[in-house]
C-alpha cells in the first residue's frame, strides 16, 4: 500500500469518540433513524448482534451515571446528533437523563438478538403514529449500510465491508508498516500528537477524580506512598489505566480511538507517550512511534475482527510495545521480538464485555508490553518452539488472531450467556 493509502487508513481508523463505542454506535443508529422518520417517535426496536450486546450492556453512558442499552438508545433519540459520528452523545444534560428514564420505564425501547452473521450489527427501527424508519450499522461503528422510511429505501450498500477491509489485506506486513513509520514525512503524521494530547487529557481526568475502579488513581496513591516506584513502566500503567477508568465510567472527555475502540486507542497511545516524555524524545520521534503503534494494532485487528472473545487490548498493547521499542532505540528485529513476547504472555485474555473492570485489563497488557520491550531490547525473545509462536512474525500474528476469531467462537457465546443470565 502506498503512503496515501496508509494515511487514508489512519484517517478512517483513528478518530475521536465520546464514550464507549458500542453504546455510542447504538445511539448514532437511533439518531439517524429519528432524523428520517419525520414525526414524533413512539417506539424504538433494536436488533443487535451478541457482541454489541456484550460490549454495551454494562458500560457507563457518557455524561450520565447510568449504564445500559436502553439509556444509550433513548439518549440517541432525544439529543443525538448524527453528524457528530462517535461523539453523538457529547451534549448530554441532566434533564435528558431524567426524560430518558421516564421513557424507558414506559417501555419505549425493545431489544432483540439479531441473527445476522456480522459480529458488529445494529438495527434500529423507530416508529411514529403513521411512519416507520429503519437504519442498519454493520461491521464498523459508523458504517451505515441501510436507511429506509416505510418501504422506501433511501440509502443502501450492497457490501457492508468497511474501509479497513477494502484497503488493507493480509499481505501488509509489520516490516512494511515499520518502513512507512520511519520514512513518512513528519508533517503528514503530526495529527497523531493531537490524539496523544486528547488521550492524556482524559488520563489526567481519571487521576484527578474517582472514576470506575480507580485503577490508575490507586497506582498513583501507592507511588505517593512509596509502595511503588515512580519509574517509566508504572507511569505508563497509571496513565493508561486512569484514562480507561474515566472512559468506561462515562466521562465526557473525548478519546482518540483505534479500530473503533477507545480503550484500544488509549492503550496504543499512552504507554508510548509515557516513554517519550520520560526519555525526552522529540515530537517527531513520538509521532513516528505512535504511527507504528497505531498501524500495528490496526493490522492485527484486521485479522482478529473488531469484536471478538479475545480482548482487543492485546492488539493495542502489541502496537504500543512496538512504539516503545522504537523509542528506546530498538531495531526491526527487536520489534518482532516484542510482538512475540506479548503474544506469548497475554494471548489468553478474554473479552467479557465493556465495563469499568476493563481498566485492570489495560493495566495488565501495558505491563506486558513494557516487559516485552525490555526483554527484546536485551535480545530475549520467546522461542519459536513455545506454544503458538512461530519463527515468522506474520504467522505468529495469524496464529493469535485465528484463535481469537475462529477458535473462541463458542467461548464468545458462553460469555454472553453468562452475562445475560446474570441480569435475568
Amino acid at each position: 500500500m502506498d503512503f496515501n493509502g496508509y494515511l487514508k487508513l489512519l484517517s478512517e481508523e483513528v478518530i475521536p469518540a465520546t464514550g464507549c463505542t458500542e453504546p455510542v454506535a447504538i445511539a448514532l443508529c437511533v439518531a439517524k433513524a429519528r432524523s428520517v422518520l419525520g414525526e414524533a417517535v413512539e417506539k424504538v426496536v433494536l436488533r443487535l448482534s451478541p457482541n454489541i450486546i456484550k460490549n454495551a450492556m454494562g458500560v457507563g453512558i457518557p455524561g450520565t451515571k447510568e449504564v445500559g442499552i436502553p439509556m444509550a438508545a433513548t439518549l440517541g433519540y432525544l439529543i443525538g446528533k448524527e453528524e457528530a459520528g462517535l461523539q453523538v452523545l457529547q451534549c448530554v444534560q441532566e434533564e435528558d437523563v431524567l426524560i430518558s428514564k421516564a421513557l424507558i420505564n414506559k417501555g419505549f425501547v425493545e431489544m432483540e438478538i439479531s441473527n445476522n452473521n456480522s459480529k458488529l450489527y445494529i438495527e434500529a427501527i423507530v416508529s411514529g403514529k403513521d411512519h416507520e424508519a429503519l437504519v442498519i450499522i454493520q461491521d464498523n461503528h459508523t458504517n451505515i449500510v441501510c436507511v429506509k422510511r416505510d418501504k422506501e429505501v433511501l440509502f443502501s450498500k450492497e457490501s457492508a465491508e468497511d474501509y479497513l477491509d477494502e484497503t488493507i489485506d493480509h499481505d501488509i506486513s509489520i516490516r512494511e508498516i515499520y518502513d512507512f513509520a520511519q520514512s513518512v514525512d513528519f508533517e503528514d503524521i503530526k495529527f497523531t500528537l493531537e490524539g496523544a494530547k486528547m488521550n492524556k487529557s482524559i488520563a489526567l481526568e481519571g487521576l484527578d477524580k474517582d472514576y470506575g475502579l480507580k485503577v490508575g488513581k490507586t497506582f498513583q496513591k501507592n507511588i505517593d506512598s512509596q509502595f511503588l516506584s515512580d519509574d517509566i513502566k508504572n507511569y505508563a500503567i497509571r496513565l493508561t489505566a486512569a484514562a480507561s477508568d474515566a472512559r468506561m465510567d462515562g466521562c465526557m472527555s473525548p478519546v482518540m480511538t483505534n479500530s473503533g475502540s477507545g480503550n484500544q486507542g488509549i492503550t496504543v497511545t499512552l504507554p508510548v507517550v509515557a516513554v517519550a516524555e520520560r526519555l525526552g524524545k522529540s515530537d517527531e520521534a513520538l509521532a513516528r512511534a505512535l504511527i507504528l503503534s497505531h498501524l500495528v494494532a490496526i493490522h492485527i485487528k484486521k485479522r482478529l475482527g473488531r469484536l471478538s472473545a479475545l480482548c482487543g487490548a492485546i492488539a493495542a498493547a502489541i502496537g504500543s510495545g512496538c512504539g516503545m521499542t522504537l523509542l528506546m532505540g530498538g531495531s526491526l528485529h527487536q520489534i518482532f521480538s516484542t510482538i512475540k513476547n506479548v503474544i506469548g504472555d497475554v494471548s489468553g485474555m478474554i473479552c467479557d464485555g465493556a465495563k469499568t473492570g476493563c481498566a485492570l485489563k489495560v493495566a495488565t497488557v501495558v505491563e506486558s508490553a513494557f516487559n516485552a520491550t525490555l526483554l527484546s531490547l536485551n535480545n530475549v525473545q520467546i522461542s519459536k518452539n513455545d506454544g503458538i509462536i512461530d519463527e515468522d512474525i506474520e504467522k505468529s500474528i495469524e496464529n493469535l488472531t485465528y484463535i481469537g476469531s475462529k477458535g473462541m467462537e463458542e467461548t464468545d457465546k458462553l460469555i454472553l450467556s453468562i452475562m445475560i443470565n446474570k441480569r435475568v
